[in-house]
């Protein structure tokens, strides 16, 4: 599965030309030009939701479990995962926009709807939202619930089923307000909590900042085996940091094109761009915040796995994961850091779960196309929330375990769908590209370009606006 999101990932860069360079700056525009609908939110609000899932228990715990096995290095490869991730998000969500629909008063779209509309596989379809519906519902929000019990009791002494209980007091009072509260908490909470972490991270590094061209040295050496440290664990380093990566940015996996399919964009580019840069955001920012904090304070042991043996031994009495991180802000703020990773755990798990919810609802709402829909969408939460309690107080390779193989259905169903579906997102890319050089804002309209059974983009962009004043004329 890695190594065919590698080549994926790869096949998508060449393709759309680096799009990865050529549109950061556009990238960046976009973030806050789109505004919200009736229908849709905004491309900020979208890009929020979408880290909401992207932005966990993964950019703790994955990044510091990354360097305890593959070094250093590990961190560099992580880098190289993000920015090929960036094209498969690219894709998978300009697809989302292109194949979306309303549904409820609401847009929808995602893997499913894609597949079904663009490859005409209805199936194939049904089988993308029944497993997305049980990873999401029921396998993946114990692997969150579980890393913020654990964080808290650790930190706290507060027992895992009270912090399960609040948790799921807390969550059902949003998702029981729709997708509207969802994102609305998501744009606010989450640019709040990565501002946070991130400005933890840069003290570090700026009270060890003679110590920059070290740790940037030690990251590029260990990744290619030059180190004399690290050498020999060059394979772990590739596989560890790619994994790691994989599992943070959740690039090509299907989970970020259901929250993309929701934005009031003009042109579905617009939002496969958006979505693009939230992988940068995730990996760049987050991730790499998490590696040096813990690379300039020292505080890590790398071991070697085919022997066990200990090649770097920093510090002691630490378990391989977030008590790197926590070890690495007690060293600038002494006693501070269990309560701070503890925290910061609660805020990006938290809003995983409720990315997770949002996910859930989207492919249950494909499935059920209105029958049924209160009953079924209530049911839907409370199996959510039931998975969410459990996953508190059960073990965490349990947990781990569970969220693995829900993880893993996904991404192999929406690799296949993207790589064989990818012509309307590259077609949608080429045309952005001509509107925008003609200095236009550019709109889509896929009759015009020949993409078939996108029925929203038919007869081109229409603003909810315009619509109204038609209305009432």
């Amino acid at each position: 599965m890695i190594i065919f999101c590698v080549l994926v990932g790869l096949f998508f860069t060449l393709r759309t030309n680096f799009l990865q360079i050529r549109h950061i700056k556009e990238m960046v525009r976009l973030l806050f030009k789109g505004k919200s609908s009736d229908e849709g939110v905004s491309s900020f609000q979208a890009l929020s939701l979408a880290l909401s899932g992207r932005i966990g228990v993964g950019n703790i715990s994955g990044t510091a479990t990354a360097i305890a096995f593959g070094g250093p290095g590990a961190v560099f490869w992580m880098w190289v995962i993000a920015f090929v991730g960036a094209a498969s998000a690219f894709v998978e969500s300009t697809l989302a926009q292109i194949y979306k629909e309303k549904q409820d008063g609401e847009y929808r779209g995602g893997p499913a709807f894609y597949i079904e509309k663009g490859l005409g596989w209805k199936w194939y379809a049904v089988i993308f939202s029944i497993a997305t519906l049980i990873a999401m519902a029921v396998l993946m929000p114990g692997v969150q619930s579980n890393s913020i019990a654990v964080s808290i009791d650790n930190a706290f002494n507060i027992d895992t089923t009270i912090t399960g209980i609040v948790l799921v007091a807390i969550l059902a009072l949003i998702i029981f307000g729709g997708i509207k509260r969802i994102v609305n908490v998501a744009q606010f909470v989450v640019p709040f909590m990565a501002l946070s972490y991130l400005l933890v991270a840069l003290y570090i590094v700026a009270i060890n900042f003679n110590d920059i061209p070290e740790v940037f040295s030690l990251i590029f050496t260990s990744a290619f085996g030059a180190d004399s440290l690290f050498g020999g664990i060059i394979g772990s380093a590739i596989a560890w940091g790619v994994k790691r990566g994989l599992y943070a940015s959740e690039a090509g996996q299907g989970t970020g094109a259901h929250p993309a399919a929701a934005a009031e964009v003009s042109h579905p580019a617009k939002q496969g761009l958006v979505q693009a840069f939230s992988i940068y955001l995730d990996v760049f920012l987050v991730c790499t915040a998490t590696a040096f904090m813990i690379l300039f304070s020292g505080t890590y042991n790398t071991i070697d796995e085919s022997t066990g043996d200990y090649l770097v031994q920093n510090i002691t009495g630490v378990e391989e994961g977030p008590g790197y991180t926590q070890a690495a802000v007690d060293t600038v703020f002494p006693g501070f850091g269990s309560g701070f990773v503890a925290i910061a755990l609660f805020f990006f798990a938290f809003t995983t779960i409720m990315a997770y919810y949002y996910i859930a609802e989207t492919n249950l709402a494909y499935l059920i196309k209105g029958r049924n829909s209160k009953i079924a969408l209530n049911l839907l939460k409370v199996i959510l929330l039931v998975a969410t309690f459990y996953g508190a107080i059960k073990e965490a390779t349990l947990a781990w375990t569970l969220g693995d193989i829900g993880l893993g259905i996904m991404v192999w169903l929406n690799l296949i769908a993207i790589l064989l579906l990818s012509k309307p997102a590259f077609i949608a890319l080429k045309d952005y590209d001509q509107q925008k050089k003609q200095g236009l804002d550019p709109t889509f309209n896929s009759t015009k370009l020949g993409i078939k059974n996108a029925d929203f983009w038919a007869n081109g962009y229409e603003h909810t606006d315009n619509k109204e004043n038609e209305r009432v004329s």
